[in-house]
């Protein structure tokens, strides 16, 4: 019981910054706090980066949140504050996303900038025990993190729908691709061709994708809305490419699974029953992972977290209770 209450004492002593706008660690600057929350600003390699810590008094480990995208941004992850009550909950998003700075430097989107990204994070804020959750991107974010030497700390691993091959990725959507009809799929092969994603047809078609693979609620949540009103498309070009089922980005080469085995730390995967990460794909990824978990969401897809988010948060938050505990 003592050692539990050191742990919680160290948590919460981890985040709490001054709300006077200052901090004893100079690369952080506070903008906004109230209650139990606060957000900023956190200078790292190449920019600014905005982020928001909500239940800061809350005892557990911190849960670090990664969004996707790349170039998205972290509202739609929202619904993950929920966690907040047992353990404070750390947004933040990557540079050139969101509310943080964005640099006209293409150098800096490379993996392992963004890995260290993560790094500053941490030691910016304190978080010296955290458990690290990635979304689509995010989850290739994570895991590539938690093989790099810099990871000490992170006490486990939730990779939701998570990018860890891009052949695999592409491969998968092409897969799905099939499944439409075929105007469908000659749109997108013309755009593809072409190089002309603009044109109504093939909005037309990526709109039924997306409400197949992305997300499968008849009305999108605000939170989501709001990602795709933000998206950073300098990055998530640079990074991916001009579509879904094309990367010709700093992430055409990005694969890890073939050193999944060495992260040493307890790992959830998740996915939706038609995720763009499909649970063939996911569970395919388990075996590689000794120990690890896998939680499939039926008539969900890629934003599981939103479509099934009761069942979702339920999952994450039954993992990290064991990992604590144990």
């Amino acid at each position: 019981m003592l050692l539990l209450f050191f742990t919680a004492a160290a948590a919460l002593l981890a985040l709490c910054i001054t709300t006077d706008g200052t901090d004893d660690r100079s690369n952080v600057s506070i903008t906004k706090s109230g209650g139990d929350t606060h957000e900023g600003y956190i200078d790292v390699t190449g920019g600014r980066v905005w982020f928001r810590v909500v239940g800061r008094s809350s005892a557990g480990t911190p849960l670090l949140v990664l969004h996707g995208g790349p170039g998205a941004s972290h509202d739609y992850l929202e619904p993950l504050e929920a966690l907040a009550d047992e353990r404070p909950v750390v947004f933040y998003d990557q540079l050139g996303c969101g509310n943080s700075d964005r640099p006209d430097d293409p150098s800096l989107l490379t993996v392992e900038r963004y890995v260290a990204e993560v790094g500053e994070v941490r030691d910016a804020l304190g978080l010296r025990r955290v458990h690290l959750l990635g979304q689509s991107w995010g989850g290739g974010l994570a895991a590539a993190y938690a093989l790099s030497p810099e990871s000490d700390g992170v006490e486990s691993l939730i990779l939701s729908a998570p990018l860890l091959d891009t052949g695999r990725w592409i491969a998968d959507q092409q897969a799905y691709l099939a499944a439409f009809p075929e105007e469908i799929q000659e749109t997108v092969r013309k755009a593809e061709s072409t190089g002309n994603f603009d044109t109504p047809k093939y909005q037309e078609a990526m709109g039924a994708y997306y409400a197949r693979h992305v997300c499968r609620l008849p009305a999108w949540p605000d939170c989501l809305n709001r990602t795709f009103e933000k998206l950073s498309l300098p990055v998530y070009l640079g990074m991916w490419g001009p579509s879904e089922f094309t990367c010709t980005g700093t992430l055409r080469t990005f694969n890890v699974t073939g050193r999944l085995a060495d992260i040493p730390v307890p790992v959830l995967f998740t996915c939706g029953e038609h995720d763009e990460a499909p649970p063939a794909t996911l569970a395919y990824f388990q075996s590689l992972v000794p120990g690890s978990e896998l939680a499939v969401f039926e008539d969900a897809s890629h934003e599981h977290h939103l479509e099934a988010t009761d069942a979702y948060l339920a999952a994450v938050r039954e993992f990290m209770r064991r990992i604590d505990a144990a």
